[in-house]
């Protein structure tokens, strides 16, 4: 049943969810396993999430980036935030978020995305964004003020930021680390060997870096990453990119299947099986990760509440 501040909200902007769409898979993608496939649920709660989202102008990555996941999340009222634009001005050959000049910031969105995080009464919110190159600091004082904002609405709330890499500027990574986020997570997606085909302006060792200082200036954040399996890579790069996250200390670690998400982008080159998956997950405990999510529809914030919660209850000598 829809709350009295829902109903306000719906008034404003009626506008439907932006679904994953359904494409036409190019001759060169092998065909979707069963354990691909996904169930679509658009329930009373999944109305909900969708339609403060449109009566708040906010945007999610669940919808520009096609996330199978959507109807799952939204139908728990969870969602991954979108903030500065659904406009990016990077190309990776993966995503499927737009590509071309964002607009100006929208400096009211931190206070909006805050309401929208009180009233669903999230209990880990999850704020992620566009890569904004045309920001002098790539758009983190953005990230530092809707963390604020979310502490001021929703004090009780965890907060997870998955930033972009701020082409290495270190005062835009202080910006974010001084406002204090939970949890820092920056996707490194791929292993060494297929960062330029894969990421557009992005660099492996510079992803590294950025987990490495993320938790240097702050020794109590959770750092996290990302890795999307199914583009060419070889299990022992897969290995390789798992120690190289634990060298920088990087805590949780999601692993899940490339879908691609249009005829333009990258192929898929397998699906990877469910088996496989849980073969690096005990690949990655055994390094040290506090907690590794792994299966073909894990995506970086997926049961990302699930992530802290597991990581708090790691005994002290299991960390290290």
């Amino acid at each position: 049943m829809a709350t009295p501040e829902l109903i306000q909200l719906q008034r404003r902007r009626p506008e439907a969810a932006r679904l994953p769409k359904r494409i036409r898979l190019p001759a060169d993608d092998p065909p979707r396993p069963d354990w691909m496939k996904v169930r679509m649920h658009m329930g009373t709660e999944f109305q909900d999430v969708s339609q403060l989202m449109r009566g708040l102008s906010l945007h999610t990555i669940c919808e520009e980036a096609h996330c199978p996941n959507i109807y799952e999340c939204w139908d728990q009222r969870t969602a991954t935030f979108l903030i500065l634009g659904r406009v990016c001005t990077r190309a990776c050959r993966f995503c499927a978020v737009e590509t071309g000049l964002p607009d100006d910031v929208d400096t009211d969105e931190p206070e909006r995305l805050a309401e929208a995080v009180a009233t669903l009464r999230l209990r880990h919110a999850v704020v992620t964004s566009v890569a904004r190159d045309d920001l002098p600091d790539g758009g983190a004082h953005i990230f530092a003020r809707t963390i604020c904002a979310i502490r001021q609405q929703a004090p009780d709330c965890a907060i997870e930021v998955l930033v972009p890499d701020f082409q290495g500027d270190e005062a835009a990574l202080r910006t974010v680390a001084a406002a204090r986020p939970d949890v820092f997570n920056h996707n490194v997606e791929t292993v060494e060997r297929l960062q330029r085909r894969v990421r557009a302006k992005a660099f492996y060792a510079r992803s590294l870096w950025v987990l490495q200082r993320a938790k240097e200036l702050d020794g109590g954040v959770t750092t996290k990453s990302g890795l999307m399996l199914g583009v060419g890579e070889r299990p022992d790069e897969v290995a390789q990119t798992l120690r190289d996250l634990r060298a920088v200390g990087c805590d949780v670690l999601t692993i899940g299947q490339y879908l691609r998400p249009m005829a333009t982008k990258l192929p898929v080159e397998r699906y990877v099986t469910p088996e496989e998956f849980a073969q690096y997950r005990e690949e990655g405990l055994a390094l040290g990760f506090k907690h590794v999510e792994a299966g073909p529809l894990v995506r970086s914030s997926y049961h990302a509440r699930r992530h802290v919660e597991q990581v708090r209850t790691v005994p002290t000598t299991a960390q290290e």
